[in-house]
């Protein structure tokens, strides 16, 4: 079948038969049109068509005589009869090849007209038919349906010509392949065949003419040469071309005929549009998202909430709304990339919180659009409901009270942690070693048996930690080291005290709750906020009897668990996250026992499948990555005031973080008194004489060789007796080398 322009398979059928018997070219040559008359395509083809008609009709040069009647009868958009608008639609589609760059033309942004080249003809039949689409959407988009309909007619006038040229005859007959089998109603039999439609489908395929189009050409396969489209960008009544489509050249911001004359360019770089400006004057592209009811406020509904009011509440001066969730819900509909009309509608009697999952199942009902608050994102609402990312993590947790216990019996170590303890008592040898060291030839208070000097250098360090060491030091590196030590065991004595101050006066805290397995198996009653999932969570999935719960309004929290279970009051209460931070910042007296046993959090709540619940999402997340989701919460709440009792004395205990850069010039300082008093020892032992060298002869012996045992012996010996041993031998050895240590 020849595959001409969908067009043409909408508007022509290939009825045609003659006025009168068969003729080689009869008086009038009848044509069926089949148009859905309601239709933008069928309204501005028949207009086309009529002009088509009679424009051929008066040129005697195109049918010799012969008359062209178009008969055109209305389908009701019935069988294939929408092929061309369906085709036509799927250029927008998001499976044609502009589902990039074009949207419905309904919005009347962007459209397509067929391209064509400027002409008389062209601006005549603007003229003839401009009063009608004017008054449609998308008028460039009907003139080519238009031009599109006028050059159909015309092609088939001059193949009809050609084909009576060549002798064809119009002439119609039975044909055998057409029974009805069955002897059914449809009667096939006395359906009739065209004799020449062979010959016409020849000359329509080799029709070739200059029309209001350009030109006017079929390919071997029956498809139009080189189609083309204009994209027109419409702003409000005027409209700016920004590009252009054919199947040669793609998208292109040069028109096709222009490109058909150079090579063809398959680079993905050549498909570019000139930028679409949307309404609003902007360049962002907008979701296209209309609101129902011809873009009417959404009602949106939000608690009236009666306690905890810094989430959402109502303003009693302006009766708006007012809170964090407010304002968080504000900053996310200003980042859509469309305006939002919305009305916020108070829900609840304003004595009570109200019922939170009757909030979202008048949202289900389509009661309100939405809702916003501080809503729980749990699993039952999700099924009925859209909500969008969470804007606050808030999980369950359990409100217990405490009460004051004594301080362990260790608690003198909490000052430091294991890794400081472990440092100072290595300090504390390394002093003691380093100015033994430097005081062992000088000072008599660090001589003696080995055992002694032990003793000496264990009760020397750690008798400087209360500053009642009673050795003196006589060299001048030994006390230099002694002072930095005593500065850096100043600080330590200093932020040990302090420190250990502080976590005596800590509050010691305890609770007879320890989980929520423990609450779970007790048999205290259990608390629950008004109008929270809490309870019906505590009933589905803890399963605890619902005569264990008691439902309390925030203002009866601190009462009931002061009572406790036994007087009337409970023994814990369940809550979520958010609520019990900002109840703990006013009552330091009861604590969170164990961490959160859920994760959800809180969102907002829209009708299913809503697009506003998707772009919302993106909106909070924005918020979140750009610091005003965490701005917005500090607007409203203040810092808890009460921490855990681990909580303080972590934050109260030192580390060795805290304290390496003092310990480390007290390393280095140490590390150059050795380096120092072994440099002036190495250098005395080498140049003086020793006291095992009887032969004379040994003195021509290399000073180094002397042995180890030599060397550690003369470490020994005192300074004095090294001196005196110099003297009685009259030993002058080059250069002064009596080195005196105790400088």
């Amino acid at each position: 079948m020849l595959s001409l322009l969908p067009l043409l398979l909408c508007i022509f059928s290939s009825t045609i038969r003659a006025a009168q018997g068969p003729s080689p070219r009869p008086s009038v040559v009848h044509v069926g049109a089949l148009l859905t008359f309601d239709s933008t395509i069928g309204r501005v083809a028949k207009v086309a068509i009529d002009a088509a008609r009679e424009d051929v009709n008066s040129d005697p040069a195109v049918l010799a005589g012969t008359r062209l009647d178009i008969e055109m009868r209305d389908t009701n958009c019935s069988g294939f009869l929408g092929m061309a608008e369906d085709w036509l639609s799927s250029l927008l589609d998001s499976k044609g090849p502009l589902s990039s760059y074009t949207m419905s033309t309904m919005q009347g942004i962007i459209t397509l007209r067929q391209h064509t080249e400027e002409s008389e003809r062209k601006s005549d039949l603007i003229s003839r038919w401009g009063n009608l689409t004017r008054k449609e959407s998308g008028n460039f988009r009907l003139n080519s349906y238009g031009f599109y309909a006028y050059d159909t007619v015309w092609m088939l006038a001059k193949a009809i010509d050609s084909f009576f040229d060549d002798g064809g005859i119009i002439s119609f007959s039975n044909d055998s392949r057409l029974q009805d089998s069955t002897a059914g109603t449809l009667h096939l039999d006395a359906m009739n065949i065209f004799n020449g439609g062979d010959l016409l489908l020849d000359k329509v395929r080799s029709t070739h003419f200059d029309g209001s189009t350009g030109v006017f050409q079929f390919d071997s396969d029956g498809n139009l040469i080189h189609p083309a489209y204009d994209i027109i960008n419409v702003i409000g009544t005027g409209s700016r071309t920004i590009g252009y489509w054919s199947n040669y050249s793609g998208l292109s911001v040069v028109p096709p005929e222009t490109l058909y004359t150079k090579p063809l360019n398959v680079s993905p770089s050549r498909d570019q549009l000139y930028s679409v400006i949307w309404p609003g004057e902007t360049t962002i592209r907008p979701r296209g998202w209309v609101f129902p009811n011809n873009g009417k406020e959404l009602k949106i509904g939000y608690p009236l909430r009666v306690g905890y009011t810094e989430f959402v509440s109502k303003s009693p001066t302006t009766d708006t709304a007012k809170g964090y969730c407010i304002d968080v819900f504000t900053a996310a509909v200003n980042l859509l990339p469309y305006a939002v009309p919305f009305k916020l509608i108070p829900f609840g009697d304003g004595h009570d919180n109200p019922n939170y999952t009757a909030l979202v199942n008048m949202v289900a009902t389509q009661e309100f659009d939405a809702a916003v608050g501080d809503i729980a994102i749990v699993t039952s609402r999700t099924k009925i409901v859209d909500f969008t990312q969470p804007y606050l993590s808030s999980g369950l947790v359990i409100l217990a009270p405490i009460r004051r216990r004594k301080s362990n019996a260790w608690a003198f170590l909490q000052p430091f942690t294991l890794e400081m303890w472990c440092v100072i008592g290595i300090l504390f040898i390394m002093i003691g070693t380093v100015v033994w060291t430097l005081e062992h030839r000088l000072n008599d208070e660090f001589r003696g048996p080995p055992r002694k000097q032990l003793i000496t250098i264990f009760w020397f360090s750690f008798s400087t930690l209360f500053f009642a060491h009673r050795e003196s030091t006589v060299s001048t590196l030994g006390r230099s080291v002694l002072l930095i030590w005593l500065f850096v065991v100043l600080i330590i004595q200093s932020s040990y005290t302090a420190s250990l101050t502080s976590i005596l006066t800590v509050q010691k805290l305890s609770t007879t709750v320890e989980g929520i397995e423990s609450l779970r198996t007790g048999n205290g009653f259990i608390g629950f906020q008004v109008g929270s999932f809490a309870e019906n969570y505590m009933v589905e999935e803890l399963r605890i009897p619902r005569s264990r719960l008691k439902a309390l309004s925030p203002e009866e929290y601190a009462g009931a668990l002061e009572l406790g279970s036994d007087n009337g009051g409970v023994t814990a209460i369940v809550d979520e996250l958010g609520y019990v931070e900002i109840f703990l910042s006013k009552n330091c007296q009861f604590s969170i026992v164990g961490p959160e046993f859920t994760k959800n959090g809180w969102g907002f709540v829209f009708q299913r499948d809503s697009p506003l619940a998707v772009d919302m999402s993106t909106a909070i997340l924005t918020l979140s990555e750009n610091g005003d989701l965490q701005r917005i919460h500090d607007k409203w709440f203040t810092r808890a005031a009460c921490f855990s009792e681990s909580e303080e004395i972590d934050s109260e205990r030192l580390s060795l973080s805290s304290f390496w850069g003092l310990f480390l010039i007290c390393g280095i300082s140490c590390f150059l008194a050795l380096v120092i008093y072994l440099t002036g020892v190495i250098y005395q032992y080498i140049h003086l004489p020793s006291t095992h060298q009887q032969d004379p002869s040994s003195h021509r012996m290399p000073k180094l060789g002397r042995s180890l045992r030599e060397f550690f012996s003369f470490l020994n010996d005192k300074e004095e007796d090294v001196q005196k041993r110099y003297s009685q031998r009259g030993h002058k050895p080059d250069g002064d080398v009596s080195v005196n240590l105790e400088t």
